[in-house]
């Protein structure tokens, strides 16, 4: 028979294992298990020497010699189970409730109640599954009300047999839910930290990639004019020196103009300082002034578009000059002296086309670095556009690339 002595001080000692610190429960479980099994054995042998009193209220203390062997027996086998309570909950509590059985069978005074309660608490608080869970508390309670029926206990009695039975499982279940709860929140800061620095990397690799872009149209084109410039200039020194001298200002000037954009360009890079005094972002705009300088270095360039909407989205407005600036400096880098190129600008319902095509057959000596195109290619995917680029069929070179204008780039 399941005895009720120290109800409340047994819930609570079956608790402290589930303390959300790191007692010695948490630091050496073996061991804590242990002491806890000696415990409970020793205060269980003592309520045996010690029964409560009845009746007149005098204690009667039994001898070390008027005990059992079988008695000792059945406590040291509930008791010694509970070392399993973490890892066998299972089968610690079949263990122990066996023990009872067997006490009550043999007619014996008192009983492993303690070491039923830990092992209560275990099955709450260390099985997930809540069938085989909530099973055996089913099994512990019947046992417990039968055995209190058989023996005409009144309701009282029967009712504080149940509690003891629910209590230390459902503290064990509550605790375990929490430890779940708390495990689960902390696996989802980690996932949320984990993505907010998985989001700020591509942050940074996209602006790093912007960047890149942006450094090497104007590299690119700037650094190809003051080539082909300063070749010409050299050129033509001794027998035109005037022609040299416009060549040389038109190298200055495109000097200045790369100087003027790498100051737009890094000035991103600094962070919370402000800079009025940086030239506007290109757009459609400033092709015509583009197509102006490309003819300056000696390239035959006809210009063509439609009437072009203003007010175009930042994306697709930079995009655009961006390409048509790259398609006419690999003209100027790859399709020979004297290219002779068309470029093309229109719009068909919400599309912006741009097409460049060069009809020069011959190869310039300038290096290439051969991210143009794949420069080209980005700009117009991170706008959703299309992008096309290949040698024509009579010779030369096409470009030709597709913005949506009701999209804006993000």
């Amino acid at each position: 028979m399941m005895t009720t002595s120290a109800p409340s001080q047994n819930v609570i000692r079956a608790g402290k294992p589930a303390r959300p610190i790191r007692g010695p429960f948490t630091r050496w479980p073996r061991s804590a298990d242990a002491v806890l099994a000696s415990i409970v054995f020793v205060l269980e042998v003592v309520g045996i020497f010690v029964p409560a009193p009845e009746g007149s209220g005098n204690f009667d203390i039994s001898m070390l010699g008027d005990v059992s062997v079988a008695t000792y027996l059945l406590l040291a086998v509930s008791s010694i189970a509970l070392l399993w309570r973490r890892s066998r909950p299972l089968l610690v509590v079949v263990a122990t409730l066996s023990a009872s059985l067997v006490w009550d069978l043999m007619g014996l005074s008192g009983g492993p109640s303690l070491a039923i309660f830990v092992s209560l608490y275990g099955v709450g608080r260390y099985i997930e599954q809540d069938r085989p869970s909530l099973a055996s508390v089913g099994v512990a309670l019947a046992l417990t009300v039968t055995d209190d029926f058989i023996e005409a206990e009144a309701s009282p009695v029967i009712g504080l047999s149940v509690a003891l039975v629910v209590v230390p499982w459902y503290v064990g279940y509550r605790v375990r839910v929490r430890r779940e709860y708390l495990a689960l929140l902390e696996e989802r800061a980690a996932y949320q930290e984990r993505e907010r620095v998985a989001e700020a990397q591509r942050a940074v690799d996209e602006e790093r990639t912007r960047i890149a872009r942006e450094l090497h149209d104007l590299v690119a084109h700037r650094v190809s004019m003051i080539t082909v410039q300063a070749g010409a200039a050299q050129t033509v020194a001794s027998s035109d020196p005037e022609r040299a001298i416009r060549a040389m200002a038109s190298v200055e000037e495109a000097g200045r103009e790369a100087l003027n954009e790498l100051r737009q360009i890094l000035g991103v890079l600094r962070s919370g300082e402000e800079r009025e005094d940086l030239v506007p972002v290109h757009g459609l705009a400033d092709i015509e002034d583009l197509v102006t300088e490309m003819r300056g270095a000696g390239m035959r360039v006809s210009l063509s578009s439609n009437d072009v909407p203003r007010g175009l989205p930042a994306g697709v407005d930079l995009a655009s000059y961006r390409i048509v600036q790259e398609a006419l400096t690999n003209v100027l880098k790859h399709a020979g002296p004297d290219p002779e190129v068309d470029v093309r600008v229109t719009t068909e319902g919400q599309m912006l086309t741009i097409e460049v095509t060069n009809r020069g057959v011959g190869v310039s000596t300038l290096p290439g670095s051969g991210h143009g195109l794949v420069g080209m290619r980005e700009r117009a995917a991170l706008l959703g556009g299309t992008f096309e680029a290949g040698p024509r069929s009579g010779g030369g070179f096409r470009v030709m690339a597709r913005l949506p204008l009701d999209r804006i780039s993000s």
